[in-house]
């Protein structure tokens, strides 16, 4: 005997509804996600086991080991460190409360550091924030 069974048409789950709930979430963490700040010069940061995070400035300046400065992606020298830094909009702020991101690579010696250092208290600066890599 055979056992006689109803075939339906339209056995088939669709898919479509949920592939575009999936492709509509994609898009908002894309959309949404933050991205890191990666520095336009190649630097091998120290590393710390102390570091703590801070807020980000609008004010970044790197060494690479080879003694490039750049202030924000533009390449500078130690003199127009000062001058640039006494030009910035502070946004009504007193310049000391405006901290100052310094990257420097590990292989800068201690005296370029200090006389980066000098040149943004001489604009005013006092708050400067050493970036680090965690260990």
């Amino acid at each position: 005997m055979r056992a006689n069974r109803k075939t339906r048409k339209n056995d088939r789950v669709d898919l479509i509804p949920m592939i575009d709930v999936v492709f509509q979430l994609v898009i908002f963490f894309l959309v949404s996600a933050t991205f890191a700040v990666i520095p336009a010069i190649n630097i091998n940061l120290p590393k710390s086991s102390t570091s703590q995070g801070v807020e980000i400035s609008k004010i970044r300046i790197s060494v690479d080991n080879a003694g490039q400065l750049r202030m924000n992606d533009d390449v500078v020298s130690f003199n127009m460190i000062g001058k640039r830094l006494s030009k910035f909009d502070t946004n009504g702020k007193n310049p000391e409360d405006v901290p100052v991101i310094l990257e420097a690579d590990e292989e800068v010696t201690n005296g370029t550091i200090v006389k980066i250092l000098d040149e943004i208290r001489k604009a005013g600066f006092a708050t400067v924030d050493l970036k680090t890599l965690e260990k």
